[in-house]
């Protein structure tokens, strides 16, 4: 949380309350003038912007009346000489002004599917080649380890990109009706960095998996956790500190922020870049263990 009295000047990421105190408050409040205090949420997280927005009323109800009956006794309205509240929280809601839930689980929902089907159908493939006896076929072909994975990976990177595409467009955008603040395209560039690192989770599972009920247990076992704690259901900033560092590790943490940056508050390259370029390296990095990994695999499978 953030407070100052000369208002504010510019928009920052990471910031989910603002609390602006206009020049000469104790002043007026000490006169019975109740002057006016701005509180802005940035709701992308509507649970915690709620109660937060309660807990921010409290404190200021508190220490206001606290100050007062230290400074000037008790604070009487002029008309009735009864005792009243000095701070009252005034809502006015700049986006998703009627609370409609729907605006943040459709896209939060897109967005967990990602890690799901990339997981899941990357995974499938490989599983299902070995089931089947056709990866014996492709092994005795002239292709390396990487071709075979990478072709793995692609393929199934291009329908998912297709389907998250489709998603947007027609279910969150026509169906829905929600407003689209920033760039699809710069989102869209998003989904495809990220989607080098669940593909490269679904690789590394098959090859620790040998049959299909095998590589669902492993997928509850990281995609669940990973999608419960990435902030598309639960608020980073709610969560135990050591949570928070763990969870700074996982390209999905910073797959959702960077994601309702863009489609919520319109972030451009330049405020999300950062995010970007951790979740290319994390993922660059697993898919570099998913192919070693593969091609241990691929090699103990062929001998």
């Amino acid at each position: 949380m953030l407070v100052t009295g000369a208002g504010i000047s510019t928009a920052v990421d990471n910031l989910t309350f603002v609390v602006t105190i206009p020049p000469g408050f104790e002043r007026d409040m000490l006169k019975g003038l109740r002057p006016t205090v701005q509180l802005a949420i940035d709701a992308t997280a509507m649970m915690q912007a709620g109660i937060g927005a309660q807990y921010i009323q409290q404190i200021f109800t508190e220490e206001a009346a606290k100050h007062l009956r230290r400074d000037k006794g008790q604070f009487l309205s002029r008309s009735q000489g009864l005792p009243r509240t000095p701070v009252t929280l005034s809502v006015r809601i700049a986006f998703n002004p009627n609370v409609t839930t729907s605006w943040f689980t459709g896209i939060m929902a897109i967005i967990n599917n990602v890690t799901m089907l990339g997981i899941i159908m990357t995974g499938a493939a490989v599983v299902r080649e070995r089931e089947h006896g056709t990866m014996d076929h492709l092994l005795a072909m002239p292709l390396t380890p990487f071709e075979i994975a990478a072709a793995k990976i692609w393929a199934n990177g291009l329908i998912i990109t297709i389907a998250v595409g489709l998603s947007l467009a027609i279910v969150v955008q026509r169906l829905l009706a929600v407003p689209i603040a920033g760039s699809v395209p710069l989102f869209m560039a998003g989904v495809v960095l990220y989607l080098l690192f669940s593909t490269a989770i679904g690789i590394f599972l098959a090859t620790v998996a040998r049959t299909m009920p095998q590589l669902g247990l492993l997928y509850l076992l990281v995609a669940v956790p990973m999608n419960l704690l990435s902030g598309s259901n639960t608020p980073v900033e709610s969560m135990p500190a050591p949570l928070r560092v763990i969870m700074s590790l996982s390209p999905s943490t910073h797959f959702v922020a960077y994601a309702q940056a863009i489609l919520y508050r319109g972030a451009d390259f330049w405020i999300v870049w950062l995010r970007f370029l951790l979740v290319g390296a994390m993922g660059l990095g697993f898919f570099w263990l998913a192919i070693l990994r593969f091609r241990r695999s691929a090699a103990m499978q062929a001998g």
